[in-house]
């Protein structure tokens, strides 16, 4: 993380003002003196740095996925990771919805 922040240039400060951390909680998470980051606070800290959320939980410490484990070719991964990336309308939820129900329906009649 402190890495991509200083990459950008941007200061202790910055980066806890863009993610809505204080600069105190960014300092002592690159200094690893944060036991169990908060989820929340790293998903705003990655989205702030452009870091996704798999690779900073992972640097935080947290087990994710193997990238290759959901699907043969990680599409569930791409997929989970695009939804992530940013909020979604009540209709686009229900548009999604509809359409993972039509599949599973499609699905179920091959079977």
């Amino acid at each position: 993380m402190k890495r991509v922040r200083e990459q950008r240039g941007w200061s202790l400060a910055r980066t806890g003002r863009d993610a809505g951390v204080s600069t105190a909680y960014v300092q002592k998470l690159e200094r690893d003196e944060v036991r169990s980051p908060s989820p929340h606070k790293l998903r705003a800290l990655g989205d702030a740095l452009g870091i996704p959320f798999d690779e900073i939980m992972g640097l935080a410490g947290y087990a994710v996925p193997d990238p290759g484990s959901s699907g043969e070719d990680g599409s569930v991964r791409v997929l989970a990771q695009a939804l992530q990336a940013e909020d979604l309308s009540a209709n686009e939820l229900e548009e999604l919805a509809d359409y993972l129900h039509f599949r599973r329906q499609q699905r179920n009649r091959i079977d």
